[in-house]
Parts: structure tokens; sequence; C-alpha cells
């Protein structure tokens, strides 16, 4: 009996670590909650900009996460043409609405969203490419 009540209390020394880590704030999971309604993560696109090519645009501007993620931030709190990232982007869906998220939460949406950058992306199939890989069907 002392050895199955001191496994048990191992197994809650060893709990409480766990439940400490899950006061982290998981940015995709806010992101599909609330952002995935217009943001697709990869292409094609819904009614705004998909999030991969998104990230990439944040790392060739940034040149640190902290960077990319307090100017994201600031940019979900109040959108500005100023401020875009990518101004195609705006010509094409126009610019979001400011989010309700709280600092906190927006904080790990943008670090999700910079963990996004895929370096391959956009090279091999024409996307973003500018034409790279099309012949010309007749010389």
């Amino acid at each position: 009996m002392k050895r199955l009540f001191l496994f048990f209390c191992v197994g809650l020394l060893f709990n409480t670590e766990s439940n400490a880590t899950t006061n982290v704030l998981d940015g995709q999971a806010i992101f599909i909650r609330n952002c995935s309604v217009c943001h697709s993560v990869n292409p094609p696109p819904k009614s705004a900009p998909p999030i991969v090519p998104l990230a990439s645009h944040y790392h060739l501007r940034f040149q640190t996460k902290a960077e990319g993620v307090n100017h994201l931030v600031g940019y979900l709190q109040s959108p500005d043409k100023r401020n875009a990232i990518d101004s195609r982007a705006i010509a094409r869906f126009g610019l979001m609405p400011a989010s309700p998220l709280s600092a906190v939460e927006l904080k790990a949406v943008a670090e999700w969203v910079w963990d996004q950058y895929n370096p391959a992306m956009g090279r091999g199939r024409g996307f973003g490419g500018q034409g790279a890989g099309r012949r010309r069907m007749n010389p």
C-alpha cells in the first residue's frame, strides 16, 4: 500500500509540471478559432492571404522573430495600408478589420504565423516565381 501511495505522489509531482505548460497559449488553436474563417494556412487563399506566404513576407522584411512578431501584433490591433507587408494583398483582399483578441493572444498567433515560414515556398511551380518555369508553346 505504501508503494502505491508513493507511486501516486510521484505521479502528481510530474502532473503539475504538465499543467504548467498548458497555461502557454496555443497560437495555432487561436488561429483556427479566430482567423481560419478568412485565412487558409497554404494556398489557395480563402478571402484573405494564406499564412505560409504571409510568413515568407515577414521573414524577408524582418531579421528577427521579435521584430516580425511585434510588427504583426501592432498590425492586427490596428490594420493600416501604410504598415502592410504586402500591398498587393491589400489591393486584392482589402484591409482586414482590427482583431478583437487580447495582446497576449495576438502575440501567440503572431509567433505561430512567424513559425509557419517555409523557405521552399514559391520555388518550382511558378508560385511567386513571376513566370519561372513557363514554356512558350508557339516559338
